[in-house]
């Protein structure tokens, strides 16, 4: 028999383990050439520095030398404090890297890097445990969620856009830009900030310093919606410019347009105007550790304040202005007030139509007649005819 090699890869899902200390694991059935089947154990961290490892030795199909010719799969870096939630939520992304990993070439898929990775080791089969510490707590894929290959058109792709002008990073946890720099786009927060990848950095830039390389508008974008969505503010926030709403803690609002680079067009009453997403939460929501702590940070920067910005489209993101926002919400309020006159009106109406009816006594039904000593005789069964004898 020749080399073995990989024929199938499924995630199972994850483990909580809490011996030497407590940290997550996926779970891997593993389907080897010879028809055998093995369930393996990894940790993230450990299947990113494979990732890391692969894309060296393939540095063509791996992009760095053209990014057109990449078809090995993207794969996000580890978080600074991978928790359960992030566990959970990487498993789609997981499941679908190792069904790209395994239908690429043979000289990737089938090389020696990718076999020794999945091979069973002896902590797989006897994993580390301590008695004195609780056992470890297993959480399996939904059948459901666990997609089929033909669900999967490809290589998980992240999208790539281009820095408009120079960044300066102001914590640890961004990412410094210069103009021209491409990046790959690992997660995009409503609040306007994106966590980004370029080549062995990763970090939070501001949504407005980024632009798509197929064309200037951002077709993410939601629509308007004039119907507004109730939010609270949860930090106050004063007006900088001029289309921008000064708003307190407490404070009941409507968002009417959610933009992706985290300054979204709100309602209060019928004013209209700029504020920061992530200072607002949607009305009824809990509040989460994570977003006060996202709250702590400042609003990311407009693109309006960018100064010496360096586009490769030449037409401009289209934009709609402050008074298309007003005159528009004026008149879906307007229209509002009116239907709701309207629907009172009908109510009235048929009230009243209603009324005299209701005082009318209720038609009794009709007794049907007895039928004839012949008729009984003639069709009922013998039982019924016994009695009429």
């Amino acid at each position: 028999m020749g080399d073995a090699f990989i024929r199938h890869i499924e995630l199972l899902g994850y483990e909580k383990r809490f011996f030497p200390s407590q940290h997550y694991v996926y779970m891997f059935l593993v389907k080897w050439n010879d028809l055998s089947e093995k369930v393996v154990y990894r940790r993230f961290t450990e299947i990113y520095e494979f990732h890391k490892a692969l894309k060296e030795m393939f540095p063509i199909e791996s992009g760095d030398i053209n990014i057109e010719n990449r078809i090995i799969p993207h794969l996000p870096a580890p978080k600074w404090f991978d928790g359960q939630r992030s566990t959970e939520n990487r498993q789609g992304t997981l499941a679908e890297y190792c069904y790209a990993l395994v239908n690429l070439p043979h000289k990737i898929s089938r090389c020696l890097h990718v076999v020794n990775f999945f091979k069973v080791r002896h902590d797989d089969m006897n994993p580390v445990t301590d008695s004195q510490i609780k056992k470890p707590e297993v959480f399996l894929l939904p059948k459901d969620s666990k997609k089929n290959p033909t669900d999967i058109t490809g290589p998980i792709v992240l999208q790539t856009y281009r820095a408009i002008a120079d960044y300066e990073k102001s914590s640890t946890s961004e990412m410094a830009l210069k103009a021209g720099d491409m990046v790959d786009i690992v997660e995009k927060s409503e609040s306007g900030w994106w966590f980004c990848q370029l080549k062995n950095k990763r970090g939070w830039v501001p949504a407005a310093y980024l632009e798509p390389m197929d064309g200037p508008d951002e077709s993410e974008e939601q629509e308007p919606n004039y119907a507004g969505e109730v939010y609270m503010v949860q930090k106050s926030y004063t007006a900088v410019e001029e289309d921008e709403l000064t708003l307190k803690e407490g404070d009941t609002i409507e968002v009417i347009h959610k933009l992706l680079d985290g300054w979204w067009v709100i309602r209060k009453d019928e004013t209209t105007g700029y504020y920061p997403s992530m200072y607002l939460q949607k009305a009824g929501q809990v509040n989460t550790s994570v977003k006060s702590e996202l709250r702590n940070r400042g609003a990311p920067p407009r693109r309006s304040t960018i100064r010496n910005v360096k586009s490769i489209h030449k037409q401009g993101r289209k934009q709609i202005s402050q008074e298309t926002y007003r005159r528009n919400s004026k008149k879906y309020i307007q229209n509002r007030r009116n239907m709701r006159g309207n629907s009172q009106n009908k109510a009235n109406v048929i009230i009243e139509k209603n009324e005299p009816e209701d005082n009318k006594p209720k038609a009794q039904p009709a007794v049907p007649p007895r039928p004839s000593k012949d008729l009984i005789l003639n069709r009922c069964t013998e039982s019924t005819r016994k009695k009429i004898l």
